[in-house]
């Protein structure tokens, strides 16, 4: 069984999150040949505080 994991800020609405998890798990499927009902797709999203780029929160970018 495929798992995707995706890890992106917070802030995406639902629908937005609908039509991703809906287009990852058929093309994802369709490439590998696999059910669509036999795809995870895991979302953890981040907020500002608990992430950094170039050694500076999110919040102080």
């Amino acid at each position: 069984m495929p798992v995707i994991q995706i890890t992106m800020n917070k802030g995406r609405s639902v629908d937005q999150k609908r039509e991703l998890v809906e287009v990852l798990t058929r093309e994802t499927a369709r490439i590998l040949q696999a059910k669509e009902a036999n795809m995870r797709i895991l979302i953890y999203e981040i907020s500002d505080e608990n992430w950094a780029n170039g050694g500076k929160l999110g919040v102080d970018m």
